[in-house]
């Protein structure tokens, strides 16, 4: 059975150890290991920074995914924004991002306050893409700009 809970100060470790897997994995990039546990630690310290939420198998941490908060104008509420998501490879396609959205979506559905949930994918990533779209979620209607300062 999968547990799903916010994340403790004591689990910052293992998410650090996430992200890693995840830049390299999705990117190929190898994050800087202080840079990244320093910016985990953050959330921690400072809770309007976001929260993180980890699935739980036995006593196994075997996914985890940061949530933030955008408030809407338009809506009159906030967007709570999925990012930073990561599951071990052992667990992959057995329902834990499900249970994770599933979570985040009863947060926003038994709270006035929340609108809907967004999230951003690498366009490349066709598993994550068609993961997203099994669970509900559409790629209609925006496309994402950035600029990220190096």
């Amino acid at each position: 059975m999968t547990l799903i809970r916010r994340a403790s100060p004591d689990d910052s470790m293992i998410i650090s150890g996430f992200q890693k897997k995840l830049a390299y994995e999705t990117e190929n990039i190898s994050l800087d290991p202080c840079t990244v546990e320093k910016g985990v630690r953050a959330v921690f310290s400072d809770p309007a920074k976001g929260c993180y939420y980890i699935a739980e198998i036995g006593d196994i941490i075997a996914g985890s995914l940061l949530t933030t908060d955008e408030w809407s104008d338009w809506r009159n509420g906030h967007i709570i924004w999925i990012q930073s998501v990561y599951v071990l490879p052992l667990y992959r396609n057995k329902g834990v991002f499900r249970r994770l959205y599933s979570h985040i979506k009863q947060i926003v559905v038994n709270n006035p306050d929340y609108m809907g949930i967004r999230l951003y994918v690498d366009k490349t990533n066709r598993t994550a893409l068609e993961v997203y779209r099994q669970i509900g979620m559409n790629d209609e209607h925006y496309q994402m700009f950035e600029w990220i300062s190096s």
